[in-house]
């Protein structure tokens, strides 16, 4: 009951919250949580399945490597080549900038090859038949939800930059939200190796955790900014190359820009949160001095509780959301490992790994808006307006999805 009310609560803050309550879509509110709670139960209980998705996860990490072998050749052992020199801490060469930002170059090239062999035309028109179904989204959002799955926030959107500018508002709230709501193949090793003593079978689950937070990223975004009845989608962008080196040449210079920017954005986002934890600390409270950390840690207590935690691990599980939201996912999921075996309870730990999945935090926010700006400037307006709010929905799409499989869990 705990976790059905959690549900409830979630939902209705984003009913609140919501720019037009009298067109929340009640029935696709409803379709949307069946096909969670089923999602969850089928992944959770059948192993075969999610076996499958990593299948094509390892697309991705195909990619990953391919990009580390021309990275690698241009900056040496920064981007993950050999070092000259011994290494005890292989943690400490994971530098984002040779390792990460490189990958969004690759990616830009691959998605103007694919678009110029009219691939990826096919696959939106596929997506938009399923999704246009179930959820009643349109190809592009089905496409750029179900990209989010193995792809980032920037690399998502790539997908259908054709049509990034004649999105509508709703739809272009809900590429946003399913980009902070979910995490990209590329890091889902990642963190299940920092899981691995934490929660059996921890890459299953992140993986489920990301399939089940597409469809609360749509659920959601559209509860809170619903499609306008008479909405009509601007005419679509179009890109044409005139041949195969032609797309590789302009998805280079595409992808530069867009690096560029998503680099530009985070070292902007990660200061100012820096500079006012430095403020915060002046004020001393239970005799350490405030950051946003922990005034988060506080407010998220009750959210805790709401997703099933026990009252008595709900402010240690508020930390950890309130950590996820000021640094990111990644610094939250190492502060879980390392927390004592008697902290949480095993069913709290299976809901705290869910709830932390997603990109949410001010750092991606600072990746998103430079990212999408950069795809589609024509819509900057628009994408600016939208980001405090893709932080909230983001937020919400991770706490319904660990509610979700809390109550799902117990089953």
């Amino acid at each position: 009951m705990q976790a059905i009310f959690g549900i409830a609560v979630l939902l209705g803050v984003a009913w609140l919250l919501s720019e037009a309550r009298s067109r929340v879509n009640w029935r696709m509110v409803v379709v949307g949580l069946s096909m969670q709670a089923l999602l969850a139960l089928l992944l959770l209980k059948a192993p075969a399945v999610s076996e499958l998705l990593l299948g094509v996860n390892a697309l991705v990490r195909a990619v990953e490597q391919a990009t580390q072998a021309g990275s690698g050749f241009l900056f040496g052992y920064l981007a993950g080549g050999e070092a000259p020199f011994q290494v005890d801490a292989e943690g400490a060469l994971y530098l984002l900038a040779f390792r990460v930002l490189p990958q969004i170059l690759v990616f830009s090239v691959l998605v103007a090859v694919l678009w110029h062999w009219r691939i990826l035309p096919w696959i939106i028109r596929a997506f938009g038949a399923l999704l246009r179904r179930s959820l009643g989204v349109g190809g592009p959002v089905g496409t750029a939800g179900a990209a989010s799955l193995f792809l980032s926030m920037v690399e998502a959107p790539l997908v259908i930059r054709a049509y990034l500018a004649g999105l509508s508002r709703s739809e272009l709230f809900s590429v946003m939200t399913c980009g902070m709501g979910t995490v990209a193949g590329t890091v889902m090793v990642l963190y299940a190796g920092v899981l691995q003593d934490v929660i059996e079978g921890a890459l299953g689950h992140i993986l489920v955790a990301s399939v089940i937070n597409v469809i609360g990223a749509i659920l959601i975004s559209r509860m809170m900014i619903p499609p306008a009845a008479e909405e009509v989608r601007g005419a679509e962008v179009s890109l044409a190359y005139t041949g195969t080196m032609d797309a590789i040449t302009r998805g280079t210079a595409d992808g530069l820009r867009l690096a560029v920017n998503v680099g530009a954005m985070l070292i902007v986002l990660i200061s100012l949160v820096a500079l006012v934890n430095y403020g915060l600390s002046a004020i001393e409270v239970g005799g350490a001095g405030l950051t946003l950390e922990r005034i988060l840690g506080w407010a998220f207590a009750p959210v805790a509780w709401l997703l099933g935690v026990s009252w008595s691990e709900a402010q240690t599980a508020g930390g950890l959301l309130g950590a996820k939201l000021v640094l990111n996912e990644l610094v939250a999921y190492l502060q879980l490992a390392a927390l004592d075996a008697d902290a949480l309870t095993a069913h709290s730990r299976l809901v705290l790994t869910y709830a932390l999945c997603g990109f949410t935090n001010f750092g991606s926010l600072g990746i998103l808006l430079g990212g999408l700006s950069t795809l589609a400037p024509e819509r900057r307006e628009d994408i600016l307006s939208l980001g405090s709010k893709s932080l909230i929905s983001g937020t919400l799409v991770s706490c319904l999805t660990g509610a979700v499989v809390g109550l799902v869990g117990q089953i």
